[in-house]
């Protein structure tokens, strides 16, 4: 038996958006019916070097696998890396046999896109006409494409603080780039940035409107004012994550916003155990990321490199050499 080992070039070869968001939408809907199993994400935090690393664990059916993934902001200015970087490990829940391990980088960038793009799919009321994207780095273009996948067509606005990152993301899709506020006025919004203050003004939000919250990953990480999320209907993608780390951790912490407010999960209205959104209602998705997309991704991604050949085989346990066979 061997492993395939799947580079970033053999990963982009293979990871289609429509492949991500059905991934992602289908572990929704599993996680949603009680059929996964997704211990808490571990941290490892790294505070010399500004940064942490994140242990994810999962099995979705008949895979199992865990991402080994870091968040060290001061990458790209001190050594020239990627502020995320991340390795998949694949394997059989049968008989815990290694079957693959791959970047996992890419895999979390799209794994992520698609979650915003299904959660607007079922909390969003109406096909968009605009769509806001707030911090347009890496995470934005995978937003962006996931949502094409899930809307035909829609007007993009891009706002960052970094105007000329704002600009190559708008030229890159077809977009405008406009003041924060224009952005926050969209039909469907998503923040996705690192912020540890809320900027996300309640009066910049259209009634109705849906919010992919897609910064908050870490403790006392926050995009939203209290504001904005009292007055939406909020749903998390994982009570204990969302708890520790997600949109809501800390107006949790702070006592200004309870438990009891969460409107409930995103897995839990895409199978239909809960009902969608009122019509009129602003809805709020805090995503925190989890485990159960990376294995559903990964698995996707694993069957569609065997059924076409694709990566290299190793005997990573030697279980065909001589020794590895007694």
């Amino acid at each position: 038996m061997k492993t395939l080992l799947l580079t970033r070039s053999d990963v982009e070869g293979i990871a289609t958006m429509d492949l991500a968001v059905t991934a992602v939408e289908t572990a929704f809907a599993a996680f949603g019916r009680g059929e996964a199993t997704m211990p808490p994400k571990v941290y490892l935090p790294i505070e010399d070097h500004d940064g942490d690393f994140r242990a994810m664990p999962a099995r979705l059916g008949e895979s199992a696998g865990i991402k080994w993934v870091n968040v060290h902001a001061r990458n790209p200015a001190r050594y020239g890396l990627p502020t995320v970087m991340a390795v998949y490990v694949l394997n059989d829940p049968a008989n815990a046999f290694p079957l693959a391990i791959m970047d996992g980088t890419l895999l979390t960038a799209m794994r992520t896109g698609a979650a915003g793009a299904v959660a607007s799919k079922y909390l969003a009321q109406v096909p968009p006409k605009s769509i806001g994207f707030i911090g347009c780095g890496a995470q934005a273009y995978t937003l962006y494409g996931a949502h094409r996948v899930v809307f035909e067509k829609f007007d993009s606005l891009a706002y960052d603080r970094d105007v000329a990152k704002a600009q190559r993301f708008a030229e890159a899709v077809g977009g405008r780039v406009v003041p924060l506020h224009e952005a926050a006025n969209a039909d469907i919004v998503c923040t996705a940035t690192p912020s540890r203050s809320p900027f996300l003004e309640a009066s910049w939000v259209r009634p109705g409107a849906h919010i992919n919250a897609m910064g908050a990953d870490a403790p006392g990480k926050r995009e939203l004012s209290l504001e904005t999320l009292k007055a939406a209907a909020v749903y998390i993608d994982d009570i204990h994550q969302a708890t520790a780390s997600g949109e809501i951790n800390v107006p949790l912490a702070e006592g200004t916003f309870s438990v009891d407010e969460i409107a409930g999960t995103l897995g839990e209205v895409v199978a239909g155990v809960l009902p969608r959104p009122a019509l009129e209602a602003t809805t709020v998705f805090d995503s925190t990321g989890l485990a159960i997309q990376d294995v559903s991704l990964a698995r996707s991604i694993y069957d569609a490199a065997k059924a076409r050949s694709l990566g290299q085989e190793i005997d990573l346990l030697g279980l065909d050499s001589p020794a590895g066979s007694r």
